[in-house]
């Protein structure tokens, strides 16, 4: 776990303000317009706790759809973490890697996908199974910039 893997881009350290409306965005019915204050947030602090372990990586597939993560989706992967049962992680199994919620119970673990077409990966006796990184957050882009 010394390099970033290939595929995987860190963050730059520099952080770049970007404002942001007071309050929040109803997503049910519309509330009346108010006026709000606007502050600066840098996204880079806000989703990079740890930037020295932080990198991100982009998603293909779609064995985790039901968690909300899909295809061309980016990840903020936190290395500095320790992974716990329930978090979803990026994980090396064998030479390839997988993004999966860490099922762990006793001394034995599994990864799990969150969508019903893909089966668990359990551990074999010789194959290598590590663990990468904690996924912290997705990023989502609706509308692709030029």
């Amino acid at each position: 776990m010394n390099s970033i893997p290939r595929g995987a881009a860190p963050f730059p350290l520099e952080s770049i303000p970007i404002p942001h409306a007071g309050g929040s965005v109803p997503a049910g019915f519309p509330s009346p317009a108010e006026d709000f204050d606007v502050e600066r947030l840098s996204l880079v602090d806000l989703l990079t706790p740890h930037p020295l372990t932080t990198f991100l990586w982009r998603v293909s597939g779609q064995s985790m759809v039901d968690a909300g993560i899909s295809d061309g989706d980016i990840l903020v992967v936190d290395r500095s973490l320790r992974a716990g049962h329930g978090d979803v992680v990026v994980a090396q199994v064998d030479n390839d890697f997988t993004v999966k919620y860490l099922h762990r119970r006793g001394g034995a673990f599994k990864l799990v996908p969150a969508n019903r077409t893909y089966p668990d990966i359990v551990p074999r006796d010789g194959q290598t199974v590590s663990l990468v990184g904690v996924v912290t957050s997705v990023i989502k882009q609706f509308r692709k910039l030029a």
